[in-house]
């Protein structure tokens, strides 16, 4: 009986047990295609992604691109500069160093287009914040047009790969955007 007893806890510990890796969900991301928004109304115009939607404010000064299958929204706002630049550039860097307690990184990268007189900063998100992304663009004189993506979600691990293609339309947004 002692012998069947240890010979069953024997075998009981003899487990192949392996855990399972992590995983990401799998995700599948449309073909990257871009529309002009070109509206005689905005003083501006700029590409935007086929797969996304967009809802212009009735006063123009406020846009917002939703992608409804990646829950984010890029917001856009225009203002018409009244010798006020650096108002609007100090509350564009306050509002993104908002995030600097959950961001583990926010980087800055400085945006000059002399040809067509576009000036700005994108604010890049590395960590777990709801934005990943926020940016400024002005003429210096006339024209201040701020963006900023946000996810419905904080920005985690599983949601990486979404924050990246992401990324990459407001990328194209800022280098197609042109003033009128």
């Amino acid at each position: 009986m002692r012998v069947s007893i240890i010979f069953l806890i024997f075998l009981s510990c003899q487990s192949d047990y392996t855990p399972k890796p992590k995983a990401y969900i799998k995700i599948s991301f449309p073909e990257k295609s871009y529309i002009k928004l070109d509206d005689n109304k905005l003083q501006y115009s700029f590409l935007y992604p086929t797969y996304s939607e967009l809802d212009i404010n009735n006063n123009n000064k406020f846009i917002d691109i939703k992608f409804p299958d990646f829950s984010g929204t890029l917001h856009l706002t225009y203002v018409n500069l009244n010798d006020n630049l650096l108002e609007h550039i100090e509350q564009s860097r306050s509002l993104a160093y908002k995030h600097n307690n959950q961001a583990d990184v926010i980087s800055e990268q400085v945006f000059i287009s002399d040809k067509d007189n576009i000036y700005g900063m994108l604010y890049d998100y590395e960590g777990v914040t709801a934005t990943s992304s926020q940016f400024y663009l002005t003429d210096s004189v006339k024209h201040f047009f701020r963006g900023s993506f946000y996810f419905n979600t904080a920005i985690s691990d599983s949601i990486y790969p979404i924050n990246s293609f992401v990324k990459e339309d407001i990328m194209v947004l800022i280098e197609s955007l042109r003033w009128k």
